[in-house]
């Protein structure tokens, strides 16, 4: 009975073992062991799973768009500032400053601008009236000793060169003939629309554009050597100063 029970026992081991040996590779491919079962060891079902979901992983990853590089900045020249011819309508000395005019400037737009002017020393409040000028008109407003100040009437400057040679010679640009409150400057090469007031200050454009805008030999306004004008190619009217050359704009 005994001898009877123990084969018993020993024939279920044996049906075990071999239950184990024919299995082993799943049981491993599922081990929580310490090392990771390897696609050699997988049974023949669980490997072909995992080559194929690997496939796909790569080929979802080969599908995906790569990303594009942001375009670069557009270049900061003279097109980013907004100048305008202005006609002023009026002009009066200001009260609490001894260099500075205040004036109505007509540049097309619903209202005259409110402009100040260190010109007091160069013309007279009867000379700038009704004078044609050119008007840098996309800075932000700002107090000039409590006068509200919104843009830039441009000059030709001749600096320390006064009869006693302490002050600059300044004259005012001159608007090509015909040309009306608020027709634009432009510049040939150089298109585009004008940057806001708040990039103007932001970007600090004045810093990079001034120091090319001066008045050529020929008494034209230019920048890097092209005319500002009123239209284009042969219908161009340019910008002209009054007798000063060779001098920056300001």
């Amino acid at each position: 009975m005994t001898s009877t029970r123990y084969s018993s026992l020993a024939l279920l081991a044996i049906i075990a073992c071999n239950s184990v040996a024919s299995f082993g590779g799943v049981a491993h491919a599922f081990s929580l062991g310490p090392f990771p079962a390897t696609t050699s060891t997988m049974a023949p079902s669980v490997r072909r799973f995992s080559v194929l979901h690997a496939s796909e992983a790569d080929e979802t990853a080969a599908e995906k768009p790569k990303k594009q590089a942001p375009p670069p900045p557009p270049p900061i020249d003279v097109s980013k500032l907004d100048i305008r011819v202005g006609l002023i309508e009026k002009c009066w000395e200001h009260e609490e400053a001894d260099k500075l005019f205040c004036e109505e400037i007509n540049i097309g737009e619903d209202e005259p601008r409110s402009i100040a002017s260190g010109l007091k020393a160069h013309y007279t409040s009867e000379e700038m009236t009704g004078k044609k000028v050119l008007v840098l008109a996309n800075l932000k407003s700002r107090k000039m000793v409590g006068f509200p100040s919104h843009g830039m009437v441009l000059c030709a400057v001749k600096e320390g060169e006064s009869e006693d040679g302490s002050e600059d010679i300044v004259e005012l640009l001159s608007p090509p003939e015909g040309a009306v409150p608020g027709d634009r400057i432009v510049c040939a090469g150089f298109e585009g629309e004008p940057a806001t007031e708040n990039q103007v200050i932001k970007k600090k454009m004045l810093n990079t554009i001034f120091p090319d805008l001066k008045v050529n030999s020929e008494g034209v306004a230019v920048y890097k050597d092209v005319p500002l004008a009123i239209g284009e190619g042969d219908e161009a009217s340019v910008v002209t100063s009054g007798s000063l050359k060779d001098v920056i704009i300001s």
